[in-house]
């Protein structure tokens, strides 16, 4: 199946104007690495929650993803915003070290080809810009649950889910250092403290 249309079947699944799982926590992460006047992306903006919290912080920023359905929710809701449909297999139509910021909330862990991705997004951004993302922690509490019950595994690691991609503190940490990304900060949000199912992560992107 094309990407397009594997994407565009999973938006039809979700229900309109869904608030975003942690949005309070992600806002407040999002918003506490940012500047008025800085010009941002927001990767996989989905129906562009993050994307008008951004504006509304009053940076210039772009909104984009690889299905056309949330960005036509998100246009009935915000004509105002810069949203701009891509193909997921493609080189992303924006200029080379374009943003001061780049934001990826809940997207690395559904993209298939994470080093082309990853690339992207080092690519749009300026050097010493900022790269923020989420995604779910896979943390030791969570592995062991996982490893001591079939069930919870079959339902975690379901074949046919959207989550193709599972990330550890280090795991991510790891995988920003490769890609040529410094002053790495990766932790976990959400409480109790010893079951956090967040991480957010930080970096700046090396000059070279």
């Amino acid at each position: 199946m094309p990407s397009r249309e594997y994407h565009e079947q999973i938006w039809q699944r979700v229900a309109p104007g869904l608030v975003p799982s942690h949005f309070a926590v992600r806002r407040a992460f999002l918003l506490g690495h940012v500047s008025a006047g800085q010009r941002a992306l927001d990767v996989g903006c989905g129906e562009a929650h993050f994307t008008a919290e951004l504006a509304y912080a009053g940076l210039e920023v772009v909104g984009i993803d690889v299905a056309e359905e949330p960005l036509r929710r998100a246009r009935l809701g915000h004509p105002e915003l810069d949203l701009r449909l891509i193909h997921g297999e493609a080189a992303w139509p924006l200029p080379d070290a374009g943003f001061d910021v780049v934001w990826a909330g809940e997207v690395i862990e559904h993209v298939a080809d994470t080093a082309a991705w990853m690339s992207e997004l080092r690519r749009v951004l300026r050097p010493r810009g900022t790269l923020l993302l989420s995604t779910p922690a896979h943390g030791a509490l969570l592995r062991l649950a996982l490893a001591l019950s079939g069930r919870a595994f079959a339902a975690h690691f379901n074949p046919v889910g959207d989550h193709l991609r599972f990330y550890t503190q280090a795991m991510l940490t790891q995988l920003l250092l490769e890609f040529g990304f410094e002053q790495v900060s990766v932790g976990g949000a959400g409480h109790p403290a010893w079951s956090r199912p967040l991480l957010l992560g930080s970096a700046v992107r090396s000059r070279f």
